[in-house]
């Protein structure tokens, strides 16, 4: 029997259905094909009904005192998208092969970031499948998967979803997502989902009619805060601590991403964050799970560790600073928020060195001060990338930075970032070159389409060197179309070379970077900046680990590193670092 307090309960010859509705005096279950039901009242706005022989399969709905009808919340599938009736599903029903599964430490983490509908053309959870021994021999073991949650429409990101334990319909049913997570425990690859807990979609978010989802003490980007210290804020708080428990005792998944974390505002006295974590840590038992944030604050607060070094709360943030200074790097673009990290090449070894560039610094383009300390974390608390869902599809044309910059430019910052002590992210396609463009996409009704596109265009234009004239329509199957991966030229050789260079990357950091954060760090890390020449250098219990890089087009003075050379691109010799060069070393002793 299922100990959450949303959603059906399905037992041998009968099922439980609940609805938490404390601005009802009556409830009605309708279950598809027969009469409507009526719901026992209970406690606190709950109402509850036992039927005798339904069981997984069975189409319901609820119907509010007015006539209006609803789907579960809760619900577990909605076959029909956001706006049809739920479908019961029973989780315990799958026969799940991955028994031995334990998960796998934070230090061995590569990450690769999917859109699963964009992944493959048939862009299901079981189309997805067939790529999983590609990405295991690149060297990723961690599949981070964009939101999944029922959204409406055919298309999207993913974080206007409005049922949050619905995996997205046009994805694959519950047991194909369950299917793809077994295949990667399979391949020894953990699985991530991204999760949104700030908001809630424009079209298909029926809980504010009967329920106090929101509240009006905090604001957010999208409107009023969901309703977490507020009056009747208990069930609210469970409905997502729940979600999230359901994903990875569940649906197996290895962790958790939360996005944008900073919007959601609580003035508990144990904030949701935390709650979270607690009891989402104390539902798996011995299963390593991982929890990460996106977390534009930079509050290192989250990813505080014990006295052990295990994180109190969060294993990692998503770390945007670390993006914006190999952006700059590589493009030379400093508009928008990239002023803050421009003109100082010392804010690239900080970032390495330290974690966040701003540690309580004022920053210019947002006009105040941001962050707090983290230099004292270990590395693997911050998650390094060059491109990600946001940094792309935030862009007028969500083009890639391979589709303007140079190979040599993008395989000097891969080199960077992927052996760089933090744990690595790629984004799909990224490890052969692939230049499709990720926009912005979604379907909405024509109404909100319109507001989408208006949105968009006003938007970017506040960005100088976004032509916000030449925006694709957000909302057009064409844009969402151009996004998906083009699997072919993977074969061709410009993607059979960079395929090579970053297999052998993540071969490098498997057998020389990973033992190292496996023996623990012994000390802060030390940076340098001379011009464009940035030196950074970690300490672990068992070596010190050595970046030497010259990230521009220019020849640079520098003395070649001591110690073990483990990975070379260019070369620095006669006390000369030549253009787009990055050199690693170990020192023992």
């Amino acid at each position: 029997m299922s100990d959450f307090s949303f959603g059906p309960v399905v037992k041998s010859s009968e099922t439980t259905f609940r609805f938490w509705s404390p601005k009802s005096d009556r409830l009605q279950l309708k279950i598809e094909g027969d009469a409507p039901i009526e719901m026992e009242p209970g406690a606190q706005g709950w109402f509850t009904c036992d039927v005798v022989g339904v069981g997984s399969g069975t189409r319901y709905s609820f119907i509010l005192p007015d006539g209006m009808q609803v789907p579960d919340p809760a619900s577990r599938f909605q076959p029909d998208d956001v706006h049809g009736p739920s479908e019961v599903f029973d989780p315990s029903a799958y026969d799940w092969r991955d028994g031995g599964w334990k998960g796998r430490p934070s230090e061995e983490l590569v990450f690769y970031e999917m859109h699963i509908g964009a992944f493959t053309p048939g862009g299901t959870f079981r189309a997805a499948i067939e790529h999983l021994d590609h990405l295991a021999s690149l060297g990723v073991t961690a599949l981070q998967i964009m939101p999944v949650s029922d959204f409406p429409g055919q298309y999207g990101w993913g974080y206007d979803g409005v049922m949050p334990y619905a995996p997205e319909s046009s994805y694959g049913r519950p047991e194909d997502l369950m299917a793809l997570i077994d295949a990667a425990h399979e391949r020894g690859l953990c699985v991530f989902l991204d999760v949104v807990y700030n908001h809630f979609g424009p079209d298909g978010n029926y809980l504010p009619v009967y329920a106090p989802l929101f509240t009006e003490d905090h604001k957010t980007p999208w409107g009023n805060g969901i309703n977490y210290d507020g009056e009747n804020n208990r069930p609210v708080r469970d409905f997502m601590i729940e979600n999230a428990i359901y994903w990875v005792r569940d649906f197996h998944f290895d962790g958790l991403r939360l996005d944008a974390v900073h919007a959601i505002k609580d003035d508990s006295r144990e904030h949701l964050l935390k709650e979270l974590a607690r009891r989402v840590r104390a539902s798996v038992g011995e299963r390593q799970i991982h929890l990460v944030v996106e977390n534009e604050d930079n509050n290192s607060d989250l990813l505080a560790r014990d006295e052990s070094g295990r994180p109190l709360y969060y294993t990692a943030q998503w770390n945007d600073d670390i993006h914006h200074v190999l952006h700059i790097a590589a493009t030379q673009e400093q508009f928008g928020y990239y002023k803050d990290y421009a003109d100082d090449p010392a804010k690239l070894g900080k970032a390495l060195a330290e974690g966040f560039v701003f540690q309580g610094e004022m920053m210019e383009y947002r006009g105040e001060r941001r962050g707090k300390p983290s230099a004292h974390l270990p590395p693997t608390a911050f998650i390094s990338f060059m491109q990600n869902h946001d940094q792309i599809g935030n862009r007028a044309l969500g083009d890639r930075m391979i589709s303007s910059q140079p190979a040599r430019r993008m395989q000097a910052i891969a080199a960077v970032y992927l052996l760089a002590p933090q744990l690595p992210m790629l984004f799909m396609g990224e490890e052969w070159g692939a230049d499709q463009p990720f926009p912005f996409f979604c379907d909405f009704n024509e109404e909100l389409n319109e507001k989408v596109r208006k949105g968009r265009r006003e938007e970017l234009s506040r960005l100088p060197g976004f032509d916000a004239q030449d925006l694709p329509d957000p909302t057009a199957r064409e844009t969402f179309e151009k996004a998906k991966l083009d699997w072919s030229r993977l074969l061709e050789k410009p993607g059979i070379d960079m395929l090579h260079s970053y297999t052998d990357l993540l071969r490098v950091r498997r057998e020389k970077i990973v033992p190292l954060l496996k023996a623990g760090v012994s000390g802060p890390a030390r940076f340098e900046a001379n011009g464009s020449i940035v030196q950074v250098e970690w300490a672990f219990l068992q070596a010190r680990l050595r970046l030497l890089a010259n990230l521009s087009d220019a020849t640079g003075s520098a003395s070649p590193l001591s110690g073990d050379l483990i990975f070379e691109l260019g070369s620095c010799e006669a006390g000369e670092i030549q253009p787009w060069s990055v050199v690693w070393s170990i020192a023992h002793g």
